[in-house]
């Protein structure tokens, strides 16, 4: 009987710890596949972007992905090779790749010492100004330092371009910054007395 029941418990030990073990933990996603899978090279299909939720999830991918290479990028030592790739992707996500468009974004970044960035509330719109349709995102992100703690939510905007990419009998688009953080542009009615 004793023999029985130590074989049943040390069975019952076996199965719990191969049961733990094989336990898999919720894991961030690391720097290294971070910065693998953001490379703005994905196209849309044009059929599946006719709801503005689409556009607006979209968007909001666009953004988290730019900040992510941002913070990775702060966070690395700035002159090494791999710094430099990053520093490419990084401008891969403007429609005229441009450093000045970056500084703005990486000088909060370093001047808070951020980890890790999270947008939240995004909103898309679109505005007349002459004879333009600017597409704009204004959002809030939430930036967290070394140990996780929130270092505070800040307002953004974002003047954003779908570009038309076609491929072979299919009409898809990519998607690129024209401004990053950059103040709404005013409406093209002028203020002051009229007559």
């Amino acid at each position: 009987m004793m023999k029985n029941l130590n074989k049943i418990i040390v069975v019952l030990v076996v199965i719990l710890t191969v049961i733990i073990s094989c336990k898999k933990t919720a894991e961030e996603m690391s720097d290294l596949d971070k910065l693998r899978n953001n490379n703005n090279q994905k196209s849309y299909p044009v059929a599946k972007m006719d709801s503005a939720q689409a556009i607006q999830y979209i968007t909001k991918q666009k953004i988290q992905e730019l900040l992510d290479l941002s913070t990775l990028y702060s966070n690395g030592n700035k002159d090494t090779e791999i710094d430099s790739i990053i520093y490419a992707q990084m401008n891969g996500y403007f429609f005229d790749p441009d450093s000045a468009k970056l500084k703005p974004i990486l000088g909060q970044l370093d001047s808070l010492k951020v980890k890790s960035a999270k947008v939240g509330n995004l909103e898309v719109a679109k505005k007349i100004l002459g004879k333009d349709t600017l597409d704009l995102a204004k959002f809030e992100v939430e930036y967290f330092d070394r140990n996780n703690k929130s270092l505070g939510i800040f307002s953004k905007s974002a003047q954003y371009k779908l570009k038309l990419s076609p491929v072979q009998f299919k009409k898809e688009f990519k998607f690129y910054f024209e401004n990053f953080d950059a103040p709404f542009p005013k409406d093209s009615t002028s203020s002051g007395v009229t007559r």
